[in-house]
């Protein structure tokens, strides 16, 4: 006997069927298939043959392959009892519950005690698929690996595109042929880390940023995954992303992956990105306060470092706010003995060198100025050289021996111990203190990953959100270090990298909008002189680079010139007066056939109106800028395109291109087939060009 399942969006549909009873698989996933479709036809369409050299039948491809099934590939679970003696279950459908666009099945191997569950949901205006798997026993058992719910990986594909990266440099793709084997990632480090990001594209023959077929996941968790892409002898790819193996270090009676979040698209790799963009932001991040815009921040980190001053930090919130900043961050430095990175994490409690007088008076002279304030904690780290370690030294995550990161260690989230204390110190800083933000650090690796220190992250922080409703929380772990998610069910902006320098962030915010839209991706203005970098960058490209997502501060304002306080103000004035359309934009890349050109458009989601942002990394090979084709537009409809920052047009550019002059009207299969011919421009600088449906 056949049964089958099938879930549905707008874009995409996922068939699953079984035999006997047996673990479902994924039969199909792609284009939409009509609603008539005999999907058992579909089934026994899709079995493959068998020939010499094989069994006798080749073994389920299910959603969570079985050892039991003579699988020649890597399995979707391995499970042992409390004493290590390995497991090899052989389950059988128990129940089906179906609901629109939800589906669960259960399954149970009596002999050994066990149940297994993949849950499978789907939301239409993100065409988003989620899934996710459990097990459970009868005893408690020790787990080493559980895949969330395996799909299959498309035959017409010939590379797959991961995702690498290192400290301000994060999310570099990397590109991989599709061969026999397995491409692995076991992401060792207990976060979800700047070298492991946990999101996998498949692009089909052919795909490009704007068009072609192309699959996309992405596994929302906090801790260290694995993934894994496997061809079988036989021809046939799965794909499984789980929590890192061997992270569960505690015998239990049940085991729970996070979600998988998968898509499909037919419009090229932006088809998946708007479709993570579209459901991380209108799905899982809740907003203390959606109705109010994202306010432009100010951050003081690379103005003072630990270096806090009550007089030089009003001069530099007088100067912000003249600036147009509305929101001011305290960063590292106010709380314990912190005159540097070496002492006193773990000690939330105001320093009274600093502050005689608490945080009240500054302020107080904040919210003068108009801007909300927040404030900088690193709650799961300790220093040695700190009150709370010398008080507690078991509450340290891991040996005494360890190598410490950034002269500190990790406190061991798993206690409830910890987690009361430092819910107490925090909830004490947050209720004492008009505060509205709080940004939020992890500088370093863990010892050694255990998923129970994500989930006490998690419990901590979710208990302070419910004790603070109003105040929103960033994603930061040395810049992208954690970012996924499963974090962001849980704050509302990412610091996307430590790094300010625009030509580093334009990359980087640029790959990273294959999964995260504007609202949450915090992007600053930094210093003149980069810290990171060592490079000297105009303002006008920092500035524009900044206004491509959440837009802030980080520097010294004091150190800008009257030209260069002019031109930030300006570009500040035109973020705000288009944040709130930009908010909910797809951000779309554009192909381009100059690699030394990024460029995206940011298309409002009726239609109506975009903003093309095109920066200019390097000096080109050619003389002249190849046309830019813009992407998403109505064809037969008419636009108003116009040059937003024409005033940097410079010298040596001495053509007559119709945009530099002023501006034009095209259709949109003329802005997407034959494109715009840039006015030229010097490396490091930046078009930004304002479109209008007429």
């Amino acid at each position: 006997m056949t049964r089958t399942w099938r879930l549905d969006t707008p874009r995409q549909t996922l068939v699953l069927g079984a035999r006997s009873d047996r673990l479902a698989e994924v039969i199909y996933w792609g284009a939409n298939l009509p609603e008539n479709e005999d999907l058992a036809v579909l089934v026994s369409a899709c079995e493959l043959d068998v020939t010499g050299g094989m069994i006798d039948r080749n073994p389920d491809l299910s959603i969570c392959p079985e050892t039991s099934r003579t699988f020649p590939g890597q399995p979707g679970m391995e499970i042992a009892e409390a004493d290590g003696t390995p497991l090899a279950p052989a389950f059988r459908l128990v129940s089906a519950e179906e609901a629109p666009g939800r589906l669960t099945l259960s399954y149970a191997d009596s002999a050994l005690g066990l149940r297994y569950s993949a849950h499978f949901e789907t939301t239409a205006d993100s065409d988003m698929i989620a899934a996710r798997a459990a097990v459970e026993a009868d005893r408690p058992l020790r787990l080493n690996w559980l895949a969330a719910p395996v799909l299959p990986a498309p035959q017409n594909a010939t590379e797959m595109i991961d995702f690498a990266g290192r400290w301000i440099g994060e999310f570099r793709p990397v590109r991989t042929p599709w061969d026999a084997g397995i491409r692995m990632r076991d992401n060792r480090t207990g976060r979800t880390d700047h070298a492991h990001f946990p999101g996998l594209i498949l692009p089909c023959v052919g795909a490009t940023n704007t068009m072609g077929a192309a699959y996309a996941l992405h596994y929302g968790w906090s801790g260290g995954h694995r993934m894994l892409a496997e061809e079988l002898p036989d021809g046939r790819r799965q794909v499984q992303f789980g929590h890192a193996a061997h992270t569960e270090h505690a015998p239990a009676t049940r085991f729970e992956t996070s979600t998988l979040y998968a898509t499909f698209s037919d419009t090229g790799l932006n088809g998946c990105a708007t479709s993570f963009q579209r459901h991380l932001r209108d799905h899982l991040v809740t907003w203390p306060h959606p109705e109010r815009p994202r306010p432009v921040h100010y951050n003081c980190w690379e103005a003072i470092y630990f270096d806090h001053d009550i007089p030089t930090l009003r001069q530099i919130a007088d100067r912000a706010a003249a600036l147009g900043a509305e929101r001011f961050v305290l960063d590292d430095g106010w709380f314990g003995l912190r005159d540097d990175d070496t002492s006193s994490l773990g000690d939330w409690a105001i320093d009274p060198r600093k502050y005689p007088e608490g945080l009240g008076p500054l302020i107080d002279h904040i919210h003068g100025l108009g801007m909300t304030f927040g404030i900088w904690f690193e709650p799961e780290m300790v220093n040695e050289d700190s009150d709370l370690f010398r008080a507690h030294p078991d509450w340290r995550l891991g040996p005494a021996e360890q190598i410490p990161g950034r002269q500190q260690m990790v406190l061991d989230m798993a206690r409830e111990d910890v987690r009361d204390h430092l819910f107490g110190k925090i909830s004490a800083v947050l209720g004492g203190y008009a505060i509205d933000y709080v940004k939020w650090d992890h500088n370093r690796v863990l010892p050694a990953p255990d998923a129970a220190q994500a989930r006490g992250f998690y419990a901590l922080l979710d208990r302070l959100r419910a004790a603070h409703p109003d105040v929103e929380f960033e994603s930061c772990s040395s810049g992208g270090g954690r970012i996924d998610f499963g974090v962001m069910r849980r704050a509302q902006r990412v610091w996307l990298s430590d790094s300010n320098d625009a030509l580093e962030r334009m990359r980087i915010q640029h790959e990273a909008a294959l999964f995260l839209p504007l609202a949450v991706t915090g992007s600053h203005v930094g210093p003149r002189h980069c810290h990171t970098s060592g490079r000297t960058i105009d303002i006008r490209c920092r500035a524009w680079v900044a206004a491509q997502r959440h837009m802030g501060f980080e520097m010294d304002p004091r150190e800008l010139s009257d030209e260069e306080a002019s031109v930030l103000k300006q570009v500040t004035g035109w973020w705000k007066a288009n944040r709130d359309w930009m908010r909910g934009a797809d951000i779309l890349r554009l192909d381009h056939a100059d690699p030394t050109l990024i460029a995206e458009e940011q298309l409002a989601r009726d239609g109506s109106r975009f903003v093309v942002f095109a920066g200019r990394a390097a000096s080109p090979a050619q003389i002249a800028p190849r046309p830019l084709q813009l992407t998403g537009l109505e064809p037969a409809a008419r636009y108003r395109v116009d040059l937003a920052n024409r005033a940097d047009v410079v010298g040596l550019s001495r053509g007559t291109p119709a945009l530099k002059a002023g501006p034009l009207e095209m259709s949109g299969a003329a802005l997407m087939q034959a494109g715009l011919a840039l006015p030229w421009s010097f490396p490091e600088t930046i078009w930004v060009i304002e479109g209008q449906r007429l």
